[in-house]
């Protein structure tokens, strides 16, 4: 009995005819997949035929850009992969982020550059995730950083996580501004995260 990704058209006939043998899907894992083909008539004996479907190349393809508000927030960035093994690392940019030592492949959670359990990618691509959690953004100026996947062949692929600009704010010491008679200077704290003026 073959595999349900064989498709056979037309998988009856008579006489002499051409049998188109494809496959429904996409051999989205790296390894190679078989399955046989039994060609029956009456009063003959079975003939077998193998058909193999080789696997897709190596890849890894995660989110282009991810987002976090100005508060900050956990934020999950998610790919496809079909790699025996992923890498993360970070790249450029002025976002302070703490890189995981862990993330989600194939929903087991898996140490950043070990091997995945049960290599999922091997018959079939996989979800993965990894997440970070994002500060808040007290400039006025967004900022971002990349965050970089590699894969066990060295592929890579990137995405840039970028944290909303903070809002504006203005801080005044309370209370009056006492001089002396003599105009002694007196400190008087200003907090901001913008450009401001006295007039």
């Amino acid at each position: 009995m073959k595999d349900g990704w064989v498709r056979v058209n037309p998988a009856q006939g008579s006489g002499n005819k051409e049998v188109s043998v494809s496959s429904l899907t996409e051999n989205m894992g790296r390894n190679a997949r078989s399955t046989v083909l039994t060609f029956k008539a009456v009063n003959c004996a079975d003939i077998q035929r193998t058909v193999i479907q080789k696997g897709m190349p190596e890849y890894v393809d995660i989110a282009d850009t991810a987002a976090a508000p100005m508060e900050g927030k956990v934020v999950t960035i998610s790919g496809l992969s079909n790699s025996r093994r992923l890498t993360f690392s970070l790249g450029t940019g002025d976002l302070e982020l703490t890189l995981p030592e862990s993330y989600m492949a194939a929903g087991v959670s898996t140490p950043n550059g070990t091997e995945i359990a049960g290599d999922p990618g091997g018959v079939d691509s996989y979800e993965f995730s990894i997440q970070f959690t994002v500060p808040a953004n007290g400039d006025m100026e967004p900022l971002t950083r990349q965050v970089i996947v590699t894969d066990e062949g060295g592929h890579q692929d990137v995405c840039l996580l970028t944290l909303a600009a903070g809002e504006a704010y203005l801080r005044v010491q309370e209370g009056d501004i006492n001089l002396d008679y003599l105009g002694t200077p007196v400190s008087v704290t200003v907090e901001s995260n913008t450009e401001w003026t006295v007039e």
